[in-house]
């Protein structure tokens, strides 16, 4: 059974604007290897030149962050979402 993966919304663009989708996986790596491969511009944003997960995207399974999981490896089963969540960086700027 597919898996649910959140999009969030500065990555829809690359995702024909879609919110959620589906791929199937018995891992975090696996769907994501599949989601890449059907939405090929959104790996850039995921991961480096290396292959590696880019340091300031956070995956989540249900409500846990992969990284204290067993990252990439980390099982998943039917029923269960995987949310990806980009850093934000910036802030108000100086007030005069």
């Amino acid at each position: 059974m597919p898996t649910r993966i959140l999009i969030p919304t500065p990555l829809r663009g690359y995702a024909d604007q879609q919110e959620v989708v589906e791929a199937e996986g018995a891992t975090v790596g696996e769907l994501l290897a599949n989601m890449t491969a059907r939405y090929g511009s959104l790996r850039k944003h995921l991961y480096n030149e290396d292959g590696k997960l880019r340091s300031f995207v956070a995956i989540y399974v249900n409500d846990d962050d992969i990284r204290f999981l067993e990252r990439e490896a980390t099982p998943v089963k039917d029923g269960d979402t995987v949310s990806i969540i980009p850093s934000v960086a910036g802030g108000a700027g100086r007030r005069a």
